[in-house]
Parts: structure tokens; C-alpha cells; sequence
């Protein structure tokens, strides 16, 4: 104890040890045993925990993330062979883009109008399925080489109501 403050100063770290090992030796042998089967328990499950289980997971979920990944990847090589296509080819008029873009258009029948606005076509629609609107949309991307400028989608209870903006003919 320090005289002037009346605080005990902190044990040095040999005194502690000191003090475990006496404790240790005060111990029965089964309370010895015990401990000893305590920590070595605690030790197995630290280690399960902190280096075997991680890395049995990671071998565990590797073949599906490999597979998800592969399929992804053939996905966006499939999409950069359309882009590759679709740069290569040759443009087309604003006539032929029009000609392409109606004929589109009047698939949908009466869900949809078409307005022609220069190098611009204006694509008005109602209660249009994801389907149609996807398979449009891609019609129009490879046969009327129009590229989306601008869309406004809503959905609604009888499929997408809006309209898309498309650039059309040379102007790509």
C-alpha cells in the first residue's frame, strides 16, 4: 500500500503468477482435471470456430458460387456479342427505321401508338404485359436499330402504361 495516497500499488505480473500457482496447487487433482478438460474444450471450439469452420463454408458453398458466377458471366458475353452485332451492323434510313419501328408497333395492336418526331419516334402505350414491352423493346433495338432515349413507366392493373422515347435512323 502506498503511505501517502493509502491505495494499493498493483500486484507485479511474477506475483500474480506466483499466486495462480499456489491457487493451482491448493487445488484437489479432480478440480485440476476438470479445469484442464475446460480448457481444453473451450480451446477445440475456439479453434472449430475461428479457423476450420470459415474455411469448411467457403469450400462447402465455392462450387455453387463458381457455377453462378459462370452462368453470369456467358450472360454478359452473349449480351457483348449482340452489342458487337448490333454496332456492325449497317445503319439504316430514318425510313426504314419508321417502316420497322410501325410494323413493331402494330403488333401491339391497340395498346400502343407510335408518333415520329424527325430522328425521334415516340412510343405511347397502355396495359402493355412485360412481355410484350420486352420483346418490343428488343424488336425495335435489333430491327429498327432505335436505341431508348427516354422512358416513363408506370405500372398499372392491366400491364405498363407510358411511353419511351427512341432515337432513330443515322442519328445513333
Amino acid at each position: 500500500m502506498n503511505a501517502a495516497s493509502g491505495m494499493a500499488l498493483p500486484t507485479p505480473p511474477a506475483g500474480r503468477l506466483g499466486a495462480l500457482r499456489a491457487r493451482w496447487g491448493a487445488l484437489g487433482e479432480r478440480d485440476r482435471r476438470m479445469i484442464g478438460l475446460a480448457a481444453v474444450v473451450l480451446g477445440a471450439f475456439l479453434l472449430w470456430s475461428v479457423a476450420l469452420q470459415p474455411a469448411w463454408r467457403t469450400l462447402r458453398e465455392a462450387p455453387a458460387q463458381r457455377d453462378a458466377l459462370d452462368a453470369q458471366l456467358q450472360a454478359m458475353q452473349a449480351l457483348a456479342a449482340e452489342v458487337k452485332q448490333l454496332r456492325d451492323a449497317p445503319a439504316l434510313s430514318a425510313e426504314q427505321a419508321a417502316a420497322a419501328l410501325r410494323a413493331s408497333s402494330d403488333r401491339l395492336g391497340g395498346k400502343a401508338r407510335l408518333t415520329l418526331q424527325g430522328d425521334r419516334a415516340v412510343f405511347t402505350f397502355n396495359g402493355v404485359s412485360n412481355t410484350q414491352l420486352r420483346e418490343w423493346l428488343a424488336e425495335v433495338r435489333a430491327g429498327a436499330r432505335a436505341r431508348p432515349i427516354e422512358a416513363q413507366l408506370s405500372r398499372g392493373a392491366q400491364g405498363f402504361n407510358g411511353s419511351v422515347v427512341l432515337q432513330i435512323g443515322a442519328g445513333r
